[in-house]
């Protein structure tokens, strides 16, 4: 497959690098799992918006460009490749976002849309509970309908929240029909963190920061015009906003192939070591090539997109890939390293060594968060292989 870009995506592209470089600060921002960073991070959200470029794909009246998927391909390839800050509101521009274009009001897209945007309202997830985490049908947290109809409340726990510790709202599911079992009975409710009876408990990441959080409700009162879609119809709504995190958008293929050439790169400035093992060669040039292809792959789903079709069940197997890449392609980098990967980028030795540690850490998460491997093969297996369940 042979990508061949338009005169007008080839000027999209160097508007975006242009913007970029101009922009993008001359020195990386604190991490967005510490208070100082994570407000660095949400001023660079507001700057992003400033110039459009917040979530591209957006309409103009909501902030952004009307850009097609291909476009947005593009602007991450871009955003990577300038070493551009993470983006510290992903769950809110990359998964709400899109679930919210197609399942909220027209009151809710203006009420919400903007302030996620700009910044002003980060969004953490609301899936994970002490006994029900990558089975979200297993979840039990109750949200009771008030006798008046006008609010909820809600009562129970949710666990490994990203971003929750500094977040301002919170997306997830609760069971609102007590009787109800697995998918049915339960509802997607959008809640704002400073509500009364919320309590935010910090959980440490490997690194010791707090990256994920316990959220608790009790007798949390939530107006029902926070509720997106209709009541008992959570699960549907979940999975929408699951295909957009397993099949496209939280994980673009930019960020696998910045790695991968960073990585070609690692191996080019330490050859002489690395070429002691033979295979390390080789496991180099298939992770490059497995990063080019899962780019084209993605290239062809969003074609597919735009010609009307949807993200099902293959989106399992787009998250097993780039996931188990991730893993493989940071590895290679500390195999490559050697017991240098052990030092942290700050290290007075430390020259070279740069973010692989840090990377591979994180890498191990892929496998879990968005529903873990063992589940997506299970998709794959009954969905679209069709073998029977055991």
């Amino acid at each position: 497959m042979q990508l061949e870009y338009t005169e007008q995506q080839t000027a999209f592209r160097a508007e975006v690098r242009s913007w970029l470089a101009a922009n993008v600060p001359a020195e990386p921002l604190q991490s967005f799992d510490t208070e100082i960073g994570f407000q660095q991070h949400r001023e660079w959200e507001a700057k992003l918006y400033e110039g459009r470029w917040g979530m591209i794909t957006w309409p103009e009246e909501m902030g952004g460009r009307g850009a097609n998927l291909l476009q947005w391909l593009i602007f991450e390839e871009e955003y990577y490749a300038a070493r551009a800050p993470l983006r510290v509101n992903q769950n809110g521009i990359f998964l709400l976002g899109p679930t919210l274009m197609e399942y909220g009001s027209d009151e809710q897209k203006k009420r919400f849309l903007n302030g996620m945007a700009t910044g002003k309202d980060i969004w953490c997830q609301g899936w994970s509970e002490p006994n029900a985490g990558s089975d979200m049908a297993a979840i039990r947290s109750m949200a009771t309908l008030s006798d008046d109809g006008s609010h909820y409340i809600i009562n129970g726990q949710k666990t490994w929240s990203t971003r929750a510790v500094w977040a301002d709202w919170c997306f997830g599911m609760f069971r609102t029909d007590p009787a109800s079992e697995r998918h049915k009975g339960l509802t997607f409710i959008l809640v704002p963190l400073e509500s009364e009876g919320i309590t935010v408990r910090p959980i440490p990441q490997l690194d010791g920061l707090p990256g994920f959080a316990e959220i608790f409700f009790d007798n949390v009162k939530v107006p029902v015009d926070c509720r997106l879609g209709g009541e008992g119809e959570g699960w549907n709504v979940a999975m929408a906003t699951a295909g957009f995190e397993r099949g496209l958008m939280l994980r673009s293929p930019a960020r696998f192939q910045e790695t991968a050439k960073r990585l070609v790169n690692l191996y080019k400035e330490n050859q002489e070591s690395a070429d002691q093992d033979p295979a390390v060669r080789d496991a180099v040039l298939r992770a490059y090539m497995d990063a080019e292809a899962y780019a084209l792959t993605t290239y062809q789903t969003a074609c597919r997109l735009m010609q009307g079709g949807k993200i099902g069940a293959e989106a399992s197997t787009n998250k097993i890939f780039w996931s188990e890449l991730d893993q493989q392609m940071h590895g290679l980098g500390l195999k490559i390293l050697g017991a240098r990967a052990e030092l942290l980028p700050h290290a007075p030795d430390a020259s070279g060594v740069g973010s692989w540690l840090d990377g591979w850490l994180f890498a191990q998460s892929g496998l879990i968060y968005a529903g873990t491997n063992e589940i997506q093969r299970n998709i794959i297996a009954e969905r679209l292989l069709g073998m029977p369940r055991k």
